[in-house]
C-alpha cells in the first residue's frame, strides 16, 4: 500500500509540473487561435503523463529498454492526440470564421444567414441567437424606415394645412385693415373659425408629443362604458346632423371600466368624427360595446366604403389620411395615432378592419 501511494505521488509530482508549465503557455498563448490553444490542451495531457511516468519511473530504477518503450509509446499517443487537436481545431476555427463572415453581413445592414453544419452545441445555439438578433434588427429598421416616411409624410401635410389658412388669415386681416371688407362681422367669424381649427390641430401636435415621449399622466377611475358612450355621442351629435349621418349607440353593455375618463372621451371622440366625416349623407355610424374574453371591445363602424387592404397596416401611423383625405378638414392625420396612443397607454390595443359598406375600429380594454 504504501508503494502504491509513493508512485502516485511521484506520478502527481510529474504531471502536475506539466500541467503548471502548460497552464503558462496557455496564458502566454490565450489570444492566438483555437488551433493553437487546442494543440496545446493536447501536449499538455501527452507532457503530464509522460513526466508522471518517467517520475515513477525514475524512482522505480526501471531499465534503459523499458523506459524507451515506455517514451516510444507516449511519443505515438502524443503525435494522435496532437493531429486529432489540430484536425479538430481546424474545423471548429472554419466553422467561427464562417459565422464571422455571416455576422458581419448583418451587420452591415443585411440579414444574417447561419452557416449549415454547426461543429458544436454552443456554435450552433450562438447562430440561432444571432439569426434571432438580425430578425430583430430587419423588425426595427422595418419600423425605423415606416416611422420616417411618416415623419415626412407629417410635416408636408401640416405644413400644407397651417400655410392655407394662414394665406386666408392675412388676406381677411388685409381686408379688414384697408377697409374693404363688405361684412367685418363674416371676415371675423372666419378668422376664428380658422385660428380654432389651427388650435385643434396644435393641440392634436401636443398631445402626440406627449405621447411619444411617455409622458401621458393617466388618472384611471371606474367608470361606466355606457355613460362614457353616451357622452360622446352627445357631443358629436351636433357634427352628426351637420352632415346628415345617423348615430346608433344602442348596443351598450353597462360593463364597468378603469380608464382615464377625459382621455378615453378623445378616443371615442376622434373615433366618431373621422367616422362621421367619412360616411356620405344618410349614412349611419354605429358604436357598439360588449365584454369578451380579451376584455371589454369597443367598436365604431362607419359607412366610408371601406380602406384599401394595403392602407390597413398604416391608418394607425402618425400622419396618415387616405388619398382621399389630403385637404381640410380632414385634418394633420393625427387623431387616430392618438387613438393608439392613448388605448396601448391604457394597456390596450385598437384595430382596424374593412365590413360590408365600411370600416369597423374596435378598441379593447382590460376588464375593471
Amino acid at each position: 500500500m504504501k508503494d502504491v501511494l509513493l508512485i502516485a505521488l511521484f506520478a502527481f509530482l510529474g504531471a502536475a509540473a506539466a500541467g503548471l508549465l502548460g497552464a503558462g503557455v496557455l496564458r502566454l498563448l490565450r489570444h492566438r487561435s483555437l488551433v493553437v490553444s487546442l494543440s496545446v490542451v493536447a501536449g499538455v495531457a501527452v507532457a503530464a503523463m509522460l513526466a508522471g511516468t518517467l517520475t515513477v519511473a525514475w524512482a522505480m530504477f526501471l531499465s534503459s529498454h523499458d523506459l524507451y518503450v515506455v517514451t516510444t509509446v507516449v511519443a505515438m499517443a502524443a503525435l494522435v492526440s496532437l493531429a486529432t487537436a489540430v484536425l479538430l481545431g481546424r474545423w471548429v476555427a472554419a466553422h467561427s470564421r464562417e459565422l464571422t463572415l455571416a455576422t458581419r453581413s448583418f451587420g452591415d445592414g443585411g440579414t444574417f444567414a447561419a452557416p449549415a453544419g454547426q461543429p458544436t452545441a454552443e456554435l450552433a445555439e450562438l447562430a440561432r441567437e444571432l439569426a434571432a438578433t438580425s430578425a430583430k434588427l430587419d423588425s426595427s429598421r422595418e419600423r425605423e424606415r415606416a416611422l420616417e416616411a411618416s415623419r415626412r409624410e407629417l410635416v408636408a401635410w401640416i405644413s400644407h394645412d397651417l400655410r392655407t389658412p394662414l394665406a386666408g388669415l392675412r388676406a381677411m386681416a388685409e381686408a379688414l385693415e384697408d377697409g374693404m371688407a363688405a361684412d367685418s362681422g363674416r371676415y371675423l367669424r372666419q378668422i376664428r373659425t380658422e385660428v380654432e381649427r389651427m388650435n385643434g390641430m396644435v393641440g392634436d401636435l401636443f398631445e402626440l408629443s406627449r405621447i411619444q415621449a411617455g409622458s401621458l399622466t393617466l388618472t384611471p377611475a371606474r367608470i361606466s362604458l355606457y355613460d362614457l358612450v353616451g357622452d360622446a355621442l352627445a357631443g358629436v351629435d351636433p357634427l352628426a346632423r351637420e352632415h346628415g349621418v345617423r348615430l346608433i349607440g344602442d348596443r351598450i353593455d353597462e360593463v364597468p371600466v378603469e380608464v382615464d375618463g377625459k382621455e378615453m372621451s378623445r378616443v371615442l371622440g376622434n373615433l366618431l368624427i373621422n367616422a362621421i366625416r367619412r360616411t356620405p349623407p344618410d349614412g349611419t355610424v354605429a358604436v357598439a360595446a360588449h365584454r369578451s374574453d380579451g376584455g371589454v371591445v369597443l367598436s365604431v363602424t362607419d359607412g366610408c366604403g371601406g380602406i384599401p387592404e394595403e392602407d390597413l397596416p398604416r391608418v394607425f401611423d402618425t400622419g396618415w389620411r387616405g388619398s382621399h383625405a389630403r385637404t381640410p378638414p380632414a385634418g394633420a392625420g393625427l387623431g387616430l395615432a392618438i387613438v393608439r396612443g392613448i388605448v396601448e397607454a391604457h394597456a390596450g390595443r385598437a384595430e382596424v378592419r374593412n365590413v360590408q359598406g365600411g370600416c369597423c375600429f374596435s378598441v379593447t380594454l382590460p376588464a375593471a
